[in-house]
């Protein structure tokens, strides 16, 4: 690999570093930004999915699922833009549009929040009444994460409503 490479994957990690950093601190307009300059250095599938999430803080989500679709893209392997793409569906009230990327999500090869694609699974088996398939996702998800309190407080939710 060049030098010139090199310093440009370099960049685009220290650009992307940055902006997750502002946007943790709330400051999304400075993460866009920092993102979209990682994004001309040297894209990523990460750098997309994040400046995906940002677009979602301005409640732009069909911009946020543009963004995750090109992190698709880049590493059909990255678990978190399926993810993001169907919890987006399901703030947008499109549950059935999300299944397929949560399903996708849940198989991912590369993607250390597991629990979170089982979660959004639940609160889409939730809304439909499906109580045992909802408990199975939340529970799923607390076993993979057991910090995890929406799981925790779901799965007491959803065993109320068991018969």
């Amino acid at each position: 690999m060049s030098r010139a490479i090199q310093k440009e994957k370099k960049r685009a990690r220290d650009a992307f570093v940055a902006g997750y950093e502002a946007h943790m601190e709330g400051d999304v307009e400075r993460a866009m930004y920092l993102y979209a300059h990682s994004l001309e250095w040297h894209p990523t599938a990460e750098a997309y999915t994040f400046m995906g999430w940002a677009y979602s803080f301005q409640l732009k989500f069909e911009k946020a699922i543009e963004q995750c679709q090109k992190a698709i893209q880049i590493d059909p392997d990255f678990g978190n833009p399926y993810n993001d793409i169907g919890a987006y569906y399901i703030e947008m009230g499109r549950d059935d549009e999300a299944i397929p990327y949560l399903e996708k999500a849940v198989l991912a090869r590369r993607y250390a929040n597991r629990h979170f694609p089982f979660y959004n699974l639940g609160r889409v088996q939730e809304k439909r009444r499906e109580w045992a398939s909802a408990l199975r996702s939340y529970q799923k998800a607390l076993e993979l994460s057991p910090e995890f309190e929406a799981a925790r407080v779901a799965v007491e939710r959803v065993k109320g409503n068991l018969p």
